[in-house]
């Protein structure tokens, strides 16, 4: 599996692309300056024709919603991220020299968290485009998730979890726990569970109140890359489903996990906004849509490039998915 961003928590019906800057359209009225190409009747894909990017850095890496309806992108590994709004492009986010891998929008939108590459995290402040603190860290910074609208998690090649706080010169707490290096970071929505991911194949669990994991999950048969809570439970408008986590590894499995119990809830096996379904993209070209309470595929659709990430809108009936031949497509999961 090459990527999967489960349940729906996005909000918004617009779209950004791959040209090295961002681009964003309403879906329903089409692009500015661009070719739409309708492979099927439920599937938009959008290629701008202007490209200011060399043809080895097109990939469309990362799409990543606000709640004021702006976008930021990470499209190569030189490039920063625009931000943009309904029609207008607001932002352009950029730090010379610098190789970003992952962002991150905090609670209320008016900071963007961007992990590097260059050992940092710089919290960016969306109204003037400026950074407004960078923090230093050991090692190669692999994945950051804000906690609230201050605080957030650091997931670093060194092995290591760092919690920091905007203002803070240095972390207020580091969890040290996992053999090899820290994939990606994820807090639950009421931000007092902290999930975590390793090349050294486990999914761990921890919060602020004690030093060492509450969980470890070890199911996975290989390295474990990417996680994703459930949008239900405390903090969410769904507080009386049960909280789930789900995991991707490269063991071909989404395994998704029962938090509170500490057990293996199912394994999804498929690749060699109500928390019902999952989404998951993949290096064979398809992306699934899964029913979480039957463990089951529902939908398949195949696409004709790797799939780097995929992302639900707040209604919960299209998927984006962005793609390594430079294009994003939208699908409509009612037809």
């Amino acid at each position: 599996m090459s990527g999967f961003y489960l349940w729906l928590e996005s909000v918004g019906s617009l779209l950004a692309s791959q040209d090295s800057t961002a681009r964003i359209w309403t879906i329903g009225d089409g692009p500015c300056n661009s070719t739409i190409q309708r492979r099927t009747p439920n599937v938009l894909v959008l290629k701008p024709l202007e490209s200011r990017a060399t043809e080895e850095h097109k990939d469309v890496t990362t799409l990543d919603w606000n709640v004021n309806f702006l976008l930021v992108i990470f499209v190569d590994l030189y490039f920063s991220g625009c931000l943009v709004r309904e029609p207008c492009l607001q932002q352009v986010l950029t730090k010379a020299k610098s190789e970003y891998g992952t962002d991150m929008w905090n609670k209320i939108g008016d900071y963007l968290l961007s992990g590097s590459v260059d050992r940092t995290a710089v919290v960016w402040n969306v109204k003037s485009g400026k950074p407004k603190q960078q923090f230093e860290f050991p090692a190669v910074v692999l994945d950051v998730d804000w906690q609230n609208n201050d605080s957030f998690a650091v997931g670093s090649i060194d092995n290591m979890i760092y919690i920091c706080k905007v203002g803070e010169n240095r972390p207020v707490k580091r969890f040290s726990g996992h053999k090899n290096e820290v994939n990606a970071v994820k807090w639950d929505p009421s931000g007092s569970l902290l999930a975590s991911c390793s090349d050294d194949t486990t999914v761990k669990i921890w919060n602020m109140e004690q030093d060492v994991f509450l969980h470890d999950f070890r199911e996975h048969r290989k390295e474990t890359y990417t996680i994703k809570w459930s949008p239900t439970g405390a903090g969410t408008s769904n507080p009386n489903q049960q909280l789930l986590l789900a995991s991707g590894s490269f063991d071909c499995t989404v395994n998704l996990w029962d938090v509170e119990q500490g057990r293996l809830l199912h394994t999804l096996n498929g690749h060699s906004p109500n928390g019902q379904y999952l989404a998951s993209g993949s290096v064979d070209t398809c992306m699934n849509i899964w029913s979480v309470k039957e463990a089951k595929i529902v939908k398949t659709y195949n696409g004709d490039g790797i799939i780097f990430e995929v992302c639900w809108n707040k209604e919960g009936n299209k998927v984006a998915a962005c793609f390594s031949n430079n294009k994003v497509c939208v699908f409509d999961i009612r037809l």
